[in-house]
């Protein structure tokens, strides 16, 4: 049966695995741009581990708070959040439109790699009897990381810029018409909230984020309906 945790075990749960997902999606793109040659992230020390580093007040603590609070009240909905972007200097990329698409696609690749390790930890609870004491609490933590990583790997695969989505497509699209599309960023933010706040991103993330779970569960050999 489903075990009933209170908002501060809740949130205990929860901590670790969503400032993991948000500090390296961050740093994957970082990692990626360095490669490709621009070290502007590595320079400014943003490429450390340290959460702290990339810990932005509002979307990495007050949002994923909030939406927290309002999941245990009201029910539903789903968890996201977001860091202090990496700087990236397209300019200093070997190929700029290229490697800027291939820069952006290193954070939902990060993410899901997380949410297979976290599929991994979940495993290894559930053989070490995961219904009581310390493995009980890794199994649930387990969980939230592989659905705080699918989420933010689909989240950021939409494809509207400033996401990482949006990039990815721009850098696909013939440059005249990346050029008119790039024009939707300064309004890219605005018309997620608007869809969150309508409730239309989580019918639009839906099917997609379904289908990430059956396929994640299903390559890790692991019943689906443990993330319920």
């Amino acid at each position: 049966m489903p075990v009933e945790f209170s908002l501060v075990q809740t949130v205990a749960i929860w901590a670790l695995p969503v400032l993991f997902a948000i500090t390296l999606h961050e740093v994957a793109h970082g990692y990626a741009a360095r490669r490709l040659g621009d070290p502007t992230a590595a320079m400014l020390g943003r490429l450390s581990l340290n959460p702290i580093k990339h810990v932005d007040p509002v979307g990495t603590i007050a949002v994923p708070v909030v939406l927290l609070l309002l999941s245990k009240l009201v029910g539903g909905g789903f968890l996201f959040g977001w860091a202090k972007p990496v700087p990236v200097d397209y300019r200093r990329l070997r190929n700029p439109r290229r490697d800027m698409a291939l820069v952006a696609a290193a954070g939902p690749l990060a993410n899901l790699a997380m949410a297979i390790g976290w599929g991994l930890l979940l495993k290894l609870a559930l053989a070490m009897n995961a219904d009581e004491g310390l493995w009980l609490g890794l199994r649930y933590m387990a969980v939230a990381g592989i659905v705080i990583n699918l989420v933010l790997m689909v989240l950021n695969l939409l494809p509207l810029p400033p996401l990482d989505g949006g990039r990815i497509l721009a850098g696909l699209l013939p440059l005249p018409l990346a050029m008119r599309y790039a024009r939707l960023e300064p309004y890219g933010l605005v018309i997620v909230v608007v869809l969150l706040a309508t409730g239309l991103l989580s019918k639009i993330m839906y099917w997609p984020l379904t289908l990430s779970e059956y396929f994640l569960y299903r390559l890790l050999g692991l019943n689906s309906s443990l993330l319920y």
